[in-house]
């Protein structure tokens, strides 16, 4: 196999066909959960001062990337290009996400801009009319029932779950097709609830299947670890546990972790999928692979902070910016970019080229401790020829047990 790499041209390429653009209007928040990824437990990110985005940052980017669309002519036909806001609580920021919903409606370049928000919820009611109006994709933070929500507190330490589940009540009630058309859920798991319990709450109340996340347990201070581990719980485990397994597996379909495994499998192992002509003549001696299953540099998204720093990504460290956002400029230098992706890589391609589940692998090279050091970083995600071929024969016996869901994945999935 050979080791693929970046160049300028493709970082370029990925911002002509920007699918997502997602703004930390504020690192403010009216909520002090006792997990938050920004809070006590873990490092990694610019210290919560805060602050709020001006419409004058935003409007930088948004120019920048408006000029590189107009001049170029690969992007993607009928490209559509979510914009979403993000923090801390975006709707303490209400000011700065209407001026740029007003500022992008005005843009005149060939691609469909959809909104799209991550919220706690705690001030929907002062602005779900707006919301609607723009038809706002909303993903509302909860965590289940009350006690479930227990975690999600107030700063002067008070659940949040009565205000909380009030708001989104009345949306749905004001609000129905919106709310069944643009509302969906996120749900953290820990250990005051579990995955059948959080699934079984928000269908019943909302008619919803929610995205459920494990707390990230990279990033944690040393000094935190404990309290990490008195919160966190697996999200297979909770699931195995489950007195209605098969059945909440089957609805849960994609997100159900053992699931997932399969389709990767079934994708780039069984030879029974292609995706596209070429695919058929791909000569497996000469297959060029990337270290890591991490995303190329904006092919999926751009996150700009509220210190102007842009990613790639709102999950990763901050130290990992590959760009700024000044009092007047956008400073992003694409072969600069390509070069610090390609530098990570190499530090990986040694244990890619001799580890067996290199065709499908989920591990994200920011997440791998000491990636940035000079020393040889070591990847958790890596699997010898025993651990391969025990996980190929998992994978396999249960694909030929359960033939309805071998047929689901094959014939029912688009993976992109």
């Amino acid at each position: 196999m050979n080791l693929r790499r970046i160049d300028a041209d493709e970082v370029k390429n990925n911002i002509v066909n920007l699918k997502q653009i997602t703004f930390e209007v504020t690192d403010a928040c009216n909520l002090q959960c006792q997990y938050c990824g920004y809070g006590d437990l873990y490092f990694g990110y610019d210290k919560r001062e805060l602050k709020y985005m001006t419409f004058d940052q935003a409007k930088l980017i948004l120019d920048y990337l408006v000029n590189i669309w107009e001049n170029n002519n690969t992007a993607s036909l009928n490209q559509k290009t979510y914009i979403s806001f993000y923090g801390g609580e975006p709707l303490l920021n209400m000011k700065l996400i209407k001026s740029v919903i007003d500022y992008v409606e005005q843009i005149r370049v060939s691609r469909n801009f959809i909104f799209s928000m991550t919220t706690n919820a705690m001030l929907l009611y002062k602005y779900m009319d707006y919301l609607v109006e723009k038809k706002i994709n909303l993903l509302i933070s909860l965590d289940g029932d009350e006690f479930s929500q227990s975690y999600r507190v107030t700063k002067s330490g008070k659940n949040s779950f009565e205000k909380v589940f009030k708001n989104v009540k009345l949306l749905q009630r004001m609000y129905p097709e919106y709310f069944l058309n643009h509302v969906n859920f996120n749900s953290v798991l820990h250990k005051r609830n579990c995955v059948e319990d959080i699934f079984s709450f928000i269908k019943k109340e909302f008619g919803k299947q929610p995205t459920i996340s494990e707390l990230n347990n990279s990033g944690i201070k040393p000094n935190m670890i404990e309290e990490f581990e008195r919160t966190y719980k697996n999200k297979r485990e909770s699931l195995m546990a489950s007195e209605n397994y098969e059945k909440l597996s089957e609805e849960l379909f994609l997100s159900e972790p053992k699931t997932h495994d399969l389709l990767l499998y079934l994708h780039q192992y069984s030879g029974n999928v292609f995706k596209d002509y070429n695919s058929l003549f791909i000569d497996e001696n000469n297959y060029v692979y990337t270290p890591s299953g991490t995303c190329s540099p904006f092919s999926k998204k751009m996150f700009i902070t509220v210190n102007g720093k842009i990613l790639q990504c709102e999950k990763i460290d901050h130290t990992f910016f590959l760009g700024q956002i000044t009092k007047k400029d956008v400073l992003l230098n694409f072969d600069d970019i390509a070069n610090k992706y390609n530098t990570f890589l190499d530090k990986l391609a040694g244990q890619c080229a001799v580890c067996y589940r290199n065709k499908s692998c989920i591990q994200c090279l920011y997440y791998i401790k000491g990636i940035e050091s000079d020393k040889m970083p070591i990847c958790q995600g890596y699997m010898n020829k025993d651990s391969f071929d025990d996980y190929s024969s998992y994978c396999l016996n249960h694909l030929a047990s359960h033939p309805e869901l071998y047929a689901k994945l094959m014939n029912d999935v688009i993976v992109e």
